[in-house]
């Protein structure tokens, strides 16, 4: 064991300590030391279990404060999830809305396309009726386009070949008249000039005895104009014998006839009808002829009035008359027509006149005043 020295407090001597001096003081120290740790255990053993007391008193209070905070955290996640859940219902709530008015659409989408569909099929039904029926219309109207532009065709075809044929007729007449009457003078008439067919100059002796005027016609019908033109033809080119050689005869004429002042025969008959004629014409002549020298001014007076031409002249005056005659006729049917009209307009006015003075006078009685015009307007109508 080491020396231990020591230090007197009082006078400052250094006093060295054996294990005798040392062993009470040691002891005394060690008891002191062991009461002074025992004490200090005691203290830390009470200051743990204070220490503990209030670890575990802080330990609540903190569980407490957090157990306070983890409820007022859990309030605020339910309150979170209520609104989450609130949220979420509203938006489910919102879905099915969003869902209800997306059905509700698409149905009146349909619906109205179905409308519209109906609409658009009735009205591509009527457009389509009415393209077809346009397009019937304008078929039946290009068809009766087509048909008129046929039978215009079809007329001119037939006014050509009856031109034609008409011509053929004119040309055969005179190759037949010529062939029969070779010494016979044959002129034509040019096509596009109006006049007869053939004018025939009867020849005798060498001088012309007189004149045929020939117009041939090939129509299925008779028309009895022919007559008042081929007698204009006549008076125009100073013929003293017209003649008409047609297919179709008026009734009455098998054969050949005079209509009017106008010899009518069929083609077949024209060669024998105009060699009794021819001959007429050359005996007329040469009985002119024996008496050219005795005729004086009354003889050519007389034969004038009973030849051909002054005959034609008579012929043309009575026709003009007969015109104008018939027109007055019509002139006066027309004016007979209204003056009865005007007569009976006149007539019905008078009545009502008289009637509204008769209806006032019995009304009013002697008050109403004679009116005078009115009976002498009653007097001429009773005179008329």
């Amino acid at each position: 064991m080491s020396e231990l020295k020591i230090t007197c407090p009082t006078c400052s001597n250094e006093i060295e300590l054996t294990e005798q001096l040392a062993g009470p003081m040691l002891a005394d120290l060690r008891t002191s030391f062991n009461d002074e740790l025992a004490k200090r255990e005691a203290q830390a053993a009470k200051a743990v279990q204070v220490a503990t007391a209030q670890a575990k008193e802080a330990g609540k209070a903190e569980a407490a404060t957090d157990q306070a905070a983890l409820l007022e955290r859990v309030k605020e996640q339910d309150v979170k999830l209520r609104a989450a859940q609130a949220a979420q219902a509203a938006a489910m709530k919102r879905e099915q809305e969003l869902a209800d008015k997306e059905a509700e659409l698409e149905l009146t989408v349909q619906k109205t396309i179905a409308v519209e569909r109906t609409a658009m099929a009735e009205k591509l039904g009527r457009e389509a009726h009415e393209k077809a029926s346009l397009q019937v219309a304008e078929q039946a109207q290009m068809i009766e386009g087509m048909k008129k532009q046929i039978e215009a065709l079809k007329q001119k075809s037939e006014q050509g070949s009856m031109q034609t044929q008409g011509e053929a007729a004119e040309i055969v007449l005179e190759e037949t008249l010529g062939q029969a009457f070779a010494m016979d003078d044959f002129v034509p008439v040019a096509k596009g000039v109006n006049g007869a067919d053939v004018q025939q100059n009867v020849m005798a002796q060498g001088a012309l005895a007189g004149r045929i005027l020939w117009e041939s016609k090939r129509t299925k019908n008779w028309t009895a104009g022919w007559l008042a033109k081929l007698r204009d033809d006549q008076r125009s080119s100073g013929c003293e014998i017209a003649v008409i050689t047609s297919v179709a005869l008026p009734d009455g004429i098998d054969s050949f006839g005079l209509v009017d002042g106008i010899w009518v025969c069929a083609p077949r008959y024209a060669v024998p009808l105009a060699t009794s004629l021819r001959q007429t014409l050359i005996d007329v002549a040469g009985a002119k002829g024996r008496a050219m020298g005795q005729e004086t001014k009354m003889e050519m007076i007389y034969d004038y009035l009973t030849g051909t031409q002054f005959k034609q002249r008579v012929d043309a005056i009575v026709e003009r008359f007969e015109d104008m005659q018939d027109n007055l006729r019509k002139e006066r049917v027309f004016i007979e027509k209204q003056w009865a009209l005007r007569a009976k307009q006149i007539d019905l006015v008078i009545a009502s006149t008289v009637g509204m003075h008769g209806d006032l006078q019995g009304i009013a009685g002697r008050a109403m005043p004679e009116i005078e015009s009115l009976d002498a307007l009653m007097i001429g109508k009773d005179d008329g």
